[in-house]
């Protein structure tokens, strides 16, 4: 077991550059308090125990000033209506990551909505039309806000429950604090983690806690949601002993199987629901681990010494939501050409309606990645969908780092047999990837890169769909 210093240190130096709704650390159904009164999601400060003792508390933003933001569990079909209270310094927004949501409650700066100024509210009212787990965050000056701490979960569940003993929300995070234990806020917008790999944190979390404790009993059954809101880190995780399956990726099931290698691969804002028999004796301990740079603990199921109950043998499968299939032979193909960055081929960049060579852009604007030879976002969209049309979107990774690209309003999938449906796909140095969606959710939709320092320095578009 690590001490803060040991594993602060060892990770800086592999990484280089619900009771109640709003505390929720039990995750109580709260759906019956969205059916008429809004529900107050207030962006303010706070404070968080990120470092292990005795380490100082660290001043964070918070929905309810605490990190993460409260658990929001609704049933599949509900309506929900929440207010968001902005009593922070600067103007915000909220995003509903993954949800096929209204284009008007979408929360983008600019693009759906105007930030919501300090002082004011903002209501959001929309039906969940997916079962599955979703997470909700700004969308304005996220690079900032999300790293402060303002981010949480959204629970959609089945009409009727799965056969499990617990379930389980495990929200992940990197943080990039100083030796005080304060975020690093002088960082926010260096142009080397524009340019590079994003913005990597010296401090991991999980539930906005060091190392956190699931308390568990031998021969249960959980089902346990993990979501990566890190800025920019892909992780990799290991679960020391035990044998998880896959359920469901992005909110979406999947076909039940194990773990590549062992380890799960989760990019930012991806999630993945795993389904795990606990079966180690009363009394012992199980780590999670991220193994990427070194190993780090940062989650530990705990056993209780009660009697161990027998474990299940019946199979298990989640049943999937109605998503229209993609008609892949008459797809209209859309090319998205993704360029720039540190160490990349690129000359020339478009930048509101100007070019511009890509030292004077980072020196003017600090833009440095493109679309299409397009930074930030464009005047014209993406495409221009009909309402069902099948799009192929081809995604050209010409740049020298990985791309987390994350479409809003839809789910897509790629062509090959047993495809998962997914809202953010991780796109690999070099990598060319296709995926289908329907374009079937009227409005105006943004995609982007989810390691928030390239959607700042200029990975942003938009695309839309008639209706």
């Amino acid at each position: 077991m690590h001490s803060f210093k040991q594993t602060r240190r060892d990770f800086l130096t592999h990484a280089g550059a619900a009771g109640t709704l709003l505390c929720a650390p039990a995750l109580a159904s709260v759906s019956s308090a969205f059916a008429s009164n809004p529900v107050v999601l207030e962006a303010r400060t706070g404070t968080a125990r990120l470092l292990e003792a005795p380490g100082k508390p660290t001043s964070i933003w918070g929905y309810g000033g605490s990190v993460p933001g409260p658990v929001l569990r609704v049933k599949q079909g509900d309506e929900i209506w929440l207010r968001l209270k902005n009593s922070l310094t600067q103007p915000t927004t909220i995003h509903w990551h993954g949800i096929r949501i209204d284009n008007a409650m979408d929360g983008v700066a600019g693009l759906t909505q105007q930030p919501v100024p300090p002082g004011e509210t903002f209501d959001y009212k929309f039906k969940v039309p997916d079962a599955g787990t979703f997470w909700y965050h700004p969308h304005n000056r996220s690079w900032e806000q999300m790293a402060r701490g303002l981010y949480g979960a959204l629970i959609v569940e089945e009409p009727e429950a799965p056969d499990v003993d617990q379930d389980i929300v495990a929200i992940a995070d990197d943080w990039r604090l100083d030796k005080d234990g304060a975020i690093h806020e002088k960082s926010f917008d260096s142009l080397f983690d524009r340019s590079h790999a994003g913005r990597l944190g010296n401090v991991l979390s999980v539930n906005g806690k060091p190392k956190e404790e699931f308390p568990v009993r031998s021969g249960q059954r959980i089902r346990l949601r993990l979501i990566n809101t890190c800025n920019s880190r892909i992780l990799k995780l290991r679960f020391e002993d035990l044998n998880p399956l896959v359920i469901a990726l992005d909110g979406q099931p999947v076909a039940p199987h194990a773990l590549k290698h062992g380890t799960l691969d989760i990019a930012p804002a991806q999630r993945t629901d795993l389904l795990i028999d606990m079966t180690g004796a009363p009394g012992t301990t199980q780590a999670i681990t991220e193994v990427s740079q070194g190993r780090v603990e940062i989650a530990m199921f705990v056993y209780n010494q009660l009697t161990p109950v027998p474990l299940r043998t019946s199979q298990f499968r989640l049943q999937e939501n109605s998503l229209r299939q993609p008609v892949i032979a008459s797809a209209r193909k859309v090319d998205l050409i993704m360029t720039g960055g540190a160490m990349g081929r690129v000359d020339k960049i478009t930048y509101r309606g100007k070019r511009y060579d890509i030292t004077q852009l980072v020196r003017e604007h600090g833009q440095m990645w493109a679309f299409n030879g397009n930074a930030g976002m464009p005047e014209e969209p993406l495409f221009s969908a009909r309402p069902g049309e099948s799009i192929a979107v081809r995604m050209v990774n010409d740049t020298r780092w990985p791309h987390a690209m994350h479409f809003h309003g839809h789910h897509f999938r790629e062509a090959h047999g047993g495809a998962p449906w997914r809202d953010t796909l991780l796109v690999d140095t070099g990598e060319t990837r296709t995926v289908y969606l329907v374009a079937d959710n009227p409005g105006k939709w943004m995609i982007h890169c989810h390691m928030l320092e390239h959607q700042a320095g200029g990975m942003a578009s938009w695309f839309e769909v008639k209706g």
